[in-house]
């Protein structure tokens, strides 16, 4: 009777059609007030459509019906509606009461298990994994039992219990190697977990040994043989290390066990009492890897590893048993210069050491090989490989040798862009040649960095940039495959305040689902600091869905460790859960999301109920919060030819145009929606605490956010503080009303000044966005004045008109000289003869021989800027007092 009842709701909901079946839901209990089953499916459907609070009431009130939790129906519908409202206590609740009328049912204590196994509720997955081993004989629920204690006393803050839970999940699992129940990999981690986190290791080796019960799973499973070797170093048995690291390369090629028999090795030597002994051990290791380097498949492991010796032994204060580390290293090169993973090989061999005279050596080398590399590039593939391998050693070598003249770096640049661009290599998309012409956009931005790194030098550096950015399009249209060019196609955009092709670029790389969280940075946000904040809103809305996902989605990965035995992933799926639930990206696309909420025009009405309703408290953060947050963003994908230790020659840190957000950008942006919904609210006292904190943040940034970031914040701070002022009718307004409406004027294109390219494309349009956004919430301060029908309401008004029309003005006059004068400009200006400029080579091969792409990209440019400026002068028009 009730399944027919709730047959065409289940049916609309199918479809999915939700307002139809919350329609059908309503047309029930009309009929039937009281039918607990269509009252929770309907606080699902309130879940689903944003209505938590209706959700929550309707939920609860069902929930506190003892009666109802008897039916399929309501369970179903209620456990839906509590995971929907990220409440899992509750959805707990429900199969509890549900137990009540059927304590022997598994699968009910099942989903007990599994939502708190979801939801990182240790203790209450330890429980219901107890009732699951008593109802059942099933081996599984031991090992969700195993597990559930170990989570439970690696998570726990009660130093009694812990030791307690994992002695207990120790006997399981050793009764269940008695038993014969211990039959997967999978078992034999958690086992060698319980046995890691009480630092038994002397056990763990006892398990893991060569003639133990388990050695043959053991020895089947490459990481379990890796763990084993880590293990005995672990415990001190070097000489059972050195054994098992054999025993594994003399079958596989692994680098990880190649790193732990020559730290194994090693160590032996600095133990050793006579360098008879020391040289016994070196001798052994080496033969070994010649052997091995003999041996088809492994010959680039063991040559690499060879290198790693040496290297290993000279940091270890043992340089004189083995040769050269450098010697090794060009051995190496000769050998495997023609693969392309060559230069990421050795690349933190050669970065290892840095005195002078071995820096002298490798450029000893590199100079006798590199014209040979050169001139014979157009051979073959490999050949070609083999040069762009010796050019990231120069641009390396240059790096470490601490060279800053900008003419050096240029040298050679003419062969680097022909081959990379000019060449029948490059015309047939030959890999090599996206390299080179990497390289090439690498060594001109570097220069560039360098030639011009004073302030009043900025102009001279965009030219730069602009040449740099002819090249990586110029690779890009002969390679769209080619991520790295993209990548700082992008950067250097954006540095220039070209917007809109930059994020067009971004498009095509394809970025999604984690990547959002890893590289979403790379874009996000830049729209609304350049006046294109409606595309960014979009990437934004585009993260937080990715995130909202996420949520739901990994949660039933978790549950599907359990169910099918991988219990290895269990601990990798919570860190991964909780690196992206707490991610740094996920706060700021979400700050980045209502910001642009904050910026989008609407009437008085609209806007005073959007700041009324804003969710305050779900956005606040503490020291506390902010500190178990979780940077996952990738900088590593910039593909530097440096160290990251060397921030001159750092160009993921130099083509920053603004500072990266962090934590200071969260606390700012979090609480300018506090300080707007205070305002509005009329909560003074409130409204003055969030305004002192927000104060806080910005004095002391440290350049943690752009200038104009800080010039918006201390805008919302004048805001806040005019409102304040002018909630007390006998107050004068007139002097911090004016110096606010002066910090606008002030970021205005200039009426009586024509504006310079280097202008557009340094401030320019940022300064302009900034102003704007800023008028906004002036806008906001007027209707909350108006709203509480205070006097200064007129006064605030009457300015902001008499503002509106000035940057009406300014800013169309601004778009005009945008749309007549850039494109000339760029070229007069940034591609101009001159026979002193360091970058002559380069301006030549972008004219002469890349003249369309060329003008592809000041087309972009001007294209870019024009768009920025439109959108900005369409906010002008919108905000209206």
């Amino acid at each position: 009777m009730e399944g027919r009842q709730l047959r065409p709701i289940y049916d609309a909901l199918e479809l999915p059609d939700t307002k139809y079946a919350e329609e059908e839901c309503e047309k029930l209990l009309r009929k039937h007030p009281n039918h607990y089953g269509a009252q929770s499916i309907k606080a699902f459907i309130l879940a689903r459509s944003g209505r938590p609070n209706e959700a929550l009431l309707l939920g609860q009130s069902v929930l506190n019906t003892p009666s109802a939790m008897a039916s399929a129906h309501v369970q179903q519908g209620l456990s839906l509606a509590f995971r929907a409202l990220g409440r899992p206590r509750e959805e707990i609740m429900v199969y509890t009461a549900a137990l009540s009328f059927s304590p022997n049912d598994e699968s009910l204590h099942t989903k007990v298990f599994k939502t708190a196994a979801r939801n990182s509720m240790f203790k209450e997955q330890h429980h219901a994994a107890i009732q699951l081993s008593k109802l059942s004989k099933q081996q599984k629920y031991v090992w969700w039992l195993v597990v559930s204690l170990f989570l439970q006393a690696k998570h726990s803050k009660d130093d009694v219990s812990a030791p307690v839970q994992l002695k207990l999940a120790e006997r399981l699992v050793e009764k269940a190697v008695t038993d014969g129940q211990l039959t997967s990999t999978e078992e034999l981690r958690v086992y060698l977990d319980v046995l890691d986190i009480q630092d038994k290791h002397e056990q763990m080796a006892e398990v893991m040994a060569d003639n133990g019960q388990l050695a043959a799973m053991i020895s089947n499973d490459p990481d379990l043989v890796t763990q084993r070797i880590n293990l005995f170093i672990k415990i001190g048995a070097y000489d059972k290390a050195i054994m098992a690291a054999i025993a594994a390369l003399e079958s596989r090629d692994n680098w990880a066990d190649y790193k732990l028999y020559i730290e194994a090795v090693v160590t032996l030597v600095g133990q050793a009492a006579d360098a008879e002994a020391k040289h016994s051990l070196v001798a052994g290791i080496s033969s070994n890897f010649e052997k091995w380097a003999g041996v088809r498949g492994k010959a680039r492991g063991a040559k690499l590893a060879q290198v790693a010796l040496a290297t290993r032994m000279h940091e270890a204060g043992h340089g004189d048993i083995v040769g050269s580390p450098e010697a090794l290293i060009w051995d190496y090169l000769t050998e495997f210069q023609q693969k392309a993973i060559c230069y990421s090989d050795i690349m933190q061999f050669i970065v290892a050491r840095r005195e002078p005279s071995v820096l002298e050596y490798h450029q000893a080398q590199l100079e006798q090989r590199l014209p040979a590399a050169r001139d014979s590039a157009t051979n073959s593939d490999d050949a070609a490989q083999a040069w762009v391998n010796l050019e990231k050693i120069r641009y390396l070598l240059q790096a470490l040798m601490g060279e800053t003249d900008p003419k050096a770096w240029m040298a050679g640049i003419e062969p680097l862009l022909k081959f990379g661009l000019g060449s029948s290599q490059a015309r047939k998309k030959q890999p090599s040649c996206s390299d080179m012409a990497f390289i090439a956009s690498q060594r001109i931005i570097q220069a560039a960095f360098l030639a011009y790194s004073a302030a009043d030098q900025r102009e001279q550096l965009h030219s730069a940039l602009f040449k740099a950015l002819c090249v990586l399009e110029s690779g890009i249209q002969l390679n769209d495959n080619s991520f790295l060019l993209k990548l700082y196609a992008i950067r250097l955009y954006l540095y220039l305040s070209c917007y809109e092709r930059a994020q067009t670029i971004y498009d095509t790389l394809r970025i999604k689902h984690v990547q959002l969280d890893t590289l979403g940075h790379l874009i996000i946000g830049h729209g609304m600091a350049l006046g294109c904040f409606a595309l960014d809103m979009e990437l934004c809305y585009n993260g937080v869905t990715f995130y909202d996902r996420f949520q739901s989605k990994m949660p039933r990965d978790i549950e599907a460790v359990y169910q099918q035995g991988t219990y290895s992933n269990v601990q990798d799926f919570l860190e991964f859960q909780s690196n992206i639930v707490h991610s740094v990206q996920r706060e700021c696309t979400h700050r980045y999301a209502l910001r642009g909420e904050g910026y989008e025009y609407g009437n008085a009405k609209e806007t005073l109920a959007r700041w009324e309703e804003a969710d305050v408290s779900s956005i606040e953060h503490s020291e506390q919060t902010l500190s178990a947050l979780h940077d996952n963003r990738d900088v590593s994908v910039m593909g530097l030819l440096t160290p990251k230790d060397m921030a001159q020659w750092d160009l993921e840190l130099l083509t920053q145009s603004t500072p990266i957000p962090g934590h200071d950008f969260i606390r700012a942006f979090s609480l300018v929606p506090q300080v707007m919904h205070y305002l509005v609210c009329a909560d003074i006292e409130s409204l003055q605490e969030k305004l002192s904190e927000l104060t806080l943040v910005v004095d002391n940034t440290n350049d943690t956010l752009s200038r104009q970031d800080v010039l918006f914040v201390r805008g919302i701070i004048d805001v806040g503080s005019l409102y304040i002022q002018a909630s007390d009718p006998q107050n004068e307004i007139d002097d911090q009303l004016s110096r606010l409406l002066s910090v606008i004027r002030t970021n205005l294109p200039s009426n009586e000044l024509d504006p310079s390219l280097f202008s557009l494309s340094s401030d320019g349009i940022r300064n302009l966005s900034a102003a704007a956004e800023l008028f906004t919430y002036m806008l906001a301060l007027k209707h909350a004045l108006s709203a509480q029908r205070l006097p200064a309401a007129n006064a605030v008004g009457l300015a902001l008109s008499q503002l509106r029309k000035e940057a009406l003005k300014s800013v169309n006059t601004l778009r005009g000289w945008v749309d007549k004068n850039t494109r000339a400009l760029v070229e007069e200006q940034w591609l101009a003869e001159n026979d002193d400029d360091i970058f002559a080579d380069v301006k030549r091969f972008v004219v002469g021989g890349q003249k369309q792409t060329t003008s592809m990209v000041t087309k972009a440019c001007t294209t870019s800027w024009l768009r920025s400026v439109k959108n900005l002068l369409s906010q002008w028009e919108k905000c209206s007092s």
